[in-house]
């Protein structure tokens, strides 16, 4: 399989959550799941936004687009709620692979399901669609929850990138890269399908 991505609008549809192609139109939605719980302030360590910040980074991850470095979401709930962000980056057309992160959502989503299957989604259209080898997802070492749920995927451990950049605070920051090659795709996506179906 060819793989190209190119910036056309591209809309996931799932049970739980569909991912639509982020727009400037999504701010207040976006700016009500940001204040639920003050995420920017209790999840310094992520790529979160404060609410003064969001206006830039939507226009940040739209400007991304034209350049092919970026294919940002804002993700709904099946009550057509916003819940919060995540991307294509870091897209590579010669391996072919790419990242799925930059991805935050509004706590009472946690533990819902709906992040489970924006994973489905993204990593099945990324693996049957675009024809990637490689699926990278890279998180904060401090960042327990986002690992512990980068593992539940069936993602393997590559390594740990120390000092790799630095957060917010100037504090200095290690990263922890995973991925998922095609040949692991068949488990991950059984894997993925079966808690979404204990959801049913």
């Amino acid at each position: 399989m060819t793989f190209r991505i190119t910036p056309a609008p591209l809309t996931l549809t799932g049970r739980l959550v569909e991912l639509r192609p982020l727009e400037r139109s999504h701010h207040d939605g976006l700016l009500d799941a940001l204040r639920e719980g003050d995420l920017w302030k209790n999840a310094w360590y992520t790529s979160v936004p404060s609410p003064e910040g969001l206006e830039a980074e939507i226009d940040r991850r739209i400007g991304l687009v034209a350049t092919g470095g970026m294919i940002p979401f804002t993700a709904f709930d099946a009550e057509g709620r916003t819940l919060g962000l995540t991307s294509y980056y870091d897209i590579v057309d010669d391996v072919p692979r790419l990242h799925i992160g930059y991805t935050w959502n509004r706590p009472s989503a946690h533990g819902t399901g709906t992040n489970a299957e924006s994973k489905l989604l993204l990593l099945r259209h990324a693996f049957e669609e675009l024809g990637v080898y490689r699926v990278g997802l890279t998180t904060q070492w401090v960042n327990f929850q986002s690992r512990a749920a980068i593992e539940r995927l069936g993602a393997k451990q590559d390594g740990v990138m120390r000092a790799i950049s630095r957060y917010r605070n100037g504090a200095l920051r290690d990263s922890v890269e995973y991925s998922i090659i095609e040949p692991e795709w068949p488990a991950v996506r059984a894997t993925l399908e079966a808690r979404l179906a204990r959801r049913a």
